[in-house]
């Protein structure tokens, strides 16, 4: 059976995934299985449309299948915010057609809430590697100032025509093969968070995502180059992404403390130069961020953990209220670290437990983080050859901001990760000194005289 099979076998929403190459015509046969006499609406945008949206306008037309006008948005800014749901919304509740979202990132997540919300599914047809959400419960949207995930069901079913996604453009791939990478911190996040008692792994989901992922990224210039084997594995690998997500109705299989970063970034509506940046880009180097944490992480010795001034240190509910409400009170988010950092709070006795279980498990926690994470300067290495961010300042991100995002980013979400295992070790600040200190990866250089 192959891993799409079981993958498939495993989702309760998504019934159908096709993956080849010149596929595309078999859209049409894909739709009417799935949805036996329905109408259908063809949804992109204008680029998507001229890629794929019209083509399958054609072939739903040849096969006699009834269909809406397409709605195309105009807007040379779209993005995946909730005023375009709505847009979406009002006009699928003008009729009764069953939505093709044509696209990737934003339209598949815009048609995916919209679709639920008009009490329908829909059919996705992926037009670039970029991410991994095609078949992934939930659609990532940003509402009120924050980035947020909201609850609804996968595509019914998904179509993946990879003669059609290797033309995207490469900056998108790399997008998807940076998201792609992300699942191996996200997974160490996870190894953390279940040897700590946190979440155990679940062992169907974490075969989806990890089974084979080491494979998929190791041709990185094979991807640059649009190979058509490894834009496959690419895509493979970002579908079985969505459905590991879709198998727990949680994000966590594929997304840990690199992704942290990323929604930061988004809900402070940072930009590079006034635009944009993509989701893959921002957590490229977020992965990157982690990893290296990680890696100054596994060479502390843990097994010397000092409990008690870590339980010292450890602030009450009250404190750490007080303490989130401050660190976001100019922001359009102030509540959200209150809401995450006591949503995720322990006692200082669950604190002692959880530290002497680290501290007692040290070398077999090691062990598994240190067979799961892919070096440092192997993850620059392969990140810039498929054209990804490597450098913070390649997305705008200066190293004083890097430095506050490791500080700023375990409040905005409840989610265990390395962030919180530096915070209850009260070690964050010793290892952030050796990234950004002297002669650190992203070391900040103190101002002369002059300059301040």
């Amino acid at each position: 059976m192959s891993k799409i099979e079981q993958a498939l076998k495993a989702a309760d929403e998504t019934k159908a995934l096709e993956i080849g190459f010149g596929i595309l015509k078999r859209v049409a046969e894909l739709f009417s299985t799935q949805f036996p006499g329905s109408k259908a609406v063809v949804v992109a945008d204008e680029n998507t449309f001229g890629v794929a949206g019209k083509e399958v306008v054609k072939i739903l037309a040849s096969a006699g299948i009834e269909m809406e006008a397409p709605f195309i948005f105009s807007d040379p800014e779209l993005y995946a915010e909730y005023k375009y749901v709505e847009i979406l919304e009002d006009s699928l509740k003008t009729h009764n057609a069953i939505p093709i979202a044509v696209g990737s990132g934003t339209i598949n997540d815009l048609t995916k809430l919209a679709s639920h919300l008009a009490g329908r599914r829909y059919l996705c047809v992926a037009t670039a590697a970029s991410m991994d959400g095609y078949t992934a419960f939930g659609a990532s949207i940003t509402a009120n100032g924050a980035k947020q995930t909201f609850s609804c069901p996968a595509p019914i079913a998904c179509l993946a025509d990879i003669d059609i996604i290797r033309q995207a453009p490469p900056e998108m791939t790399a997008s998807g093969y940076a998201d792609l990478f992300a699942k191996v911190t996200a997974g160490a996040d996870w190894i953390l968070a279940d040897s700590l008692r946190v979440e155990p792994i679940d062992k169907q989901a974490w075969d989806i995502v990890q089974n084979g992922l080491h494979d998929a990224l190791f041709s990185p210039k094979a991807v640059s180059e649009g190979d058509r084997e490894a834009i496959y594995n690419l895509t493979e690998g970002l579908m079985l992404g969505g459905f590991a997500m879709q198998w727990s109705k949680s994000s966590r299989p594929a997304s840990g403390a690199e992704h942290q970063f990323s929604h930061l970034w988004n809900m402070e509506h940072h930009t590079n130069e006034g635009e944009q940046i993509s989701h893959g880009f921002q957590v490229a180097i977020g992965t990157l961020s982690i990893t290296a944490l990680y890696e100054v992480m596994l060479n502390t010795p843990m097994e010397d953990l000092d409990i008690k001034a870590c339980c010292d240190a450890w602030p009450t509910a009250e404190e750490l209220d007080k303490e989130a409400t401050e660190i976001f009170r100019n922001t359009d988010f102030p509540k959200i670290g209150e809401q995450e950092t006591l949503a995720k709070y322990i006692s200082k006795e669950e604190l002692a437990g959880q530290l002497q279980s680290l501290k007692d498990n040290w070398t077999e926690i090691k062990e598994k983080l240190s067979k799961q994470l892919v070096p440092y300067n192997q993850v620059k290495e392969y990140l810039g050859m498929v054209g990804a961010p490597t450098d913070p300042e390649d997305i705008g991100v200066s190293r004083e901001y890097l430095k506050q995002t490791f500080i700023r980013a375990q409040y905005i979400r409840r989610r265990f990760t390395i962030l919180d295992v530096a915070v209850r070790t009260n070690m964050l600040d010793r290892w952030l000194d050796v990234l950004f200190g002297e002669k650190g990866l992203w070391e900040i250089k103190k101002k002369t005289a002059a300059e301040i």
